[in-house]
C-alpha cells in the first residue's frame, strides 16, 4: 500500500515555505501573502505523487530519506504549479469549492479598493507568479540533489521532460474543447497521456528508481506502468465527472457536458446513431440539471458509459501486465497493482 502522506515529505515542504516566506517579508505583506496562498494550495491532496517516488525508490532498495524526501517534494510542487496554472486557464476563481489563489487575491484587490477589471488582473497575475514560483522549486530541488552529476542530469531530463509534454497535453486539451466535431478515441487517450500520466505517474516512478540505481529496462517499464495506469486514472475522473457523486466527488457532474469536454464517452457517442440526440447538450452554457441527466440517460444508452468503463479497466490491467516479475521488485509490484486496481474502482 502507498503511503499517501509521507511524513518527511510533509516536514520538506513545511521548512521550504517557512524559509520563503521568510525571505518575502522583504517585499512587501502581498508578496507574504502570496506565499501563504502558495502553501495553502500545496496542501489537502493525497501526495500521490510523492508516494510514488518514495515507493520506487525504497522498492529498488533505496533507503535515505533525507536524500529522496526533496525529489518527492519536487513533483508535488510541480503538480501544485500546473493545478495553479490550470485554474488560471479555465479562469476559476475556486478549487473544489474553496477560494484558490487567483480567488484569495482578486479578494485581496477589492479590499484594497481595486476595481473589478483591477482585481481580476491582480487575480490572475498573483496566480501565474505563484504557479511559476513552484514550478522553479521543483527544478531547484533536483538541481541541489548532493548525488553525481549523472543522476542529477537524469532527474532533470525526466522534470523536463513532465514540464514539456504536460504543456503539449494542455493546450491539446483547450484547442480540444473548441472542435467542432468529436475527437477520435485516439485522440483523447493522447492528450490524457500527455497532459496527466507522464507527469503525474510516469515521472515520478521513473524518478525514484533512477536515484536508488534501478536497471535501465525496469525503469522503461515503470514508464510505461505510469502512462497506463495514468489514463486508467484519467478516464475514471472523465467518468466521475459526468455519472459520479458529486458529494463524494466534490465536483459538478453537469460541468463538462456545459464545457463540452472532449472525453472517451464523447469520442465513442460522436460514432453512434445517438450522437444528433447529445450533441445539443454538449457545450451548453447554460444547461440545466434536467438536460444534463438526459444526456447521462444518451450516453448510456448508446453504450458510451460502457465504453469508457472497459477502456479505463483494459489501460489498468494493461499496466499490471507491464511490471515485469523478474524486473519489478515483488513489494513494489504489489504496491502498484493495489494502485491500478483503485485507479479504477473509486467513487472519488
Amino acid at each position: 500500500m502507498l503511503d499517501t502522506a509521507p511524513a518527511g515529505v510533509e516536514t520538506e515542504l513545511t521548512q521550504f515555505f517557512a524559509a520563503a516566506r521568510l525571505r518575502a517579508s522583504d517585499y512587501g505583506e502581498h508578496y507574504v501573502a502570496l506565499w501563504d496562498s502558495l502553501e495553502q494550495a500545496s496542501r489537502g491532496g493525497k501526495r500521490v505523487r510523492p508516494a510514488l517516488v518514495l515507493a520506487a525508490y525504497a522498492g529498488f532498495g533505496g533507503r535515505d530519506q533525507a536524500l529522496v524526501a526533496p525529489v518527492a517534494v519536487s513533483f508535488e510542487l510541480l503538480h501544485t504549479a500546473f493545478l495553479i496554472h490550470d485554474d488560471v486557464i479555465d479562469r476559476d476563481l475556486a478549487r473544489r469549492g474553496v477560494a484558490n489563489i487567483a480567488g484569495q487575491f482578486n479578494d485581496r484587490a477589492l479590499a484594497h479598493g481595486a476595481a473589478a477589471d483591477q482585481a481580476g488582473v491582480w487575480a490572475a497575475a498573483a496566480a501565474i507568479l505563484a504557479g511559476d514560483l513552484a514550478l522553479s522549486e521543483a527544478h531547484r530541488a533536483l538541481a541541489k540533489l548532493p548525488v553525481d552529476v549523472r543522476t542529477r542530469l537524469r532527474l532533470l531530463d525526466l522534470l523536463d521532460r513532465a514540464v514539456f509534454v504536460s504543456a503539449a497535453g494542455e493546450l491539446a486539451d483547450v484547442t480540444n474543447s473548441s472542435a467542432r466535431h468529436p475527437l477520435t478515441m485516439a485522440e483523447v487517450i493522447t492528450t490524457l497521456e500527455n497532459k496527466t500520466a507522464v507527469y503525474s505517474f510516469e515521472a515520478p516512478l521513473q524518478a525514484g528508481a533512477v536515484l536508488a540505481g534501478a536497471t535501465a529496462e525496469a525503469i522503461r517499464l515503470l514508464g510505461r506502468y505510469g502512462r497506463l495506469v495514468g489514463v486508467a486514472f484519467q478516464l475514471t475522473d472523465d467518468l466521475l465527472g459526468v455519472f459520479g457523486d458529486p458529494l463524494k466527488t466534490g465536483k459538478s457532474v453537469t460541468a463538462d457536458l456545459r464545457e463540452g469536454k472532449q472525453t472517451a464517452l464523447i469520442a465513442h457517442a460522436g460514432g453512434t446513431e445517438s450522437w444528433s440526440l447529445i450533441a445539443p447538450y454538449l457545450g451548453k452554457i447554460d444547461l440545466s440539471d434536467e438536460e444534463a441527466e438526459r444526456a447521462r440517460e444518451h450516453l448510456r444508452a448508446c453504450g458510451a458509459k460502457a465504453a469508457a468503463e472497459g477502456l479505463a479497466y483494459d489501460h489498468s490491467r494493461w499496466a499490471i501486465e507491464a511490471l515485469e516479475p523478474a524486473l519489478i521488485p515483488a513489494d513494489l509490484r504489489a504496491s502498484l497493482t493495489e494502485l491500478a486496481n483503485a485507479a479504477v474502482n473509486r467513487s472519488r
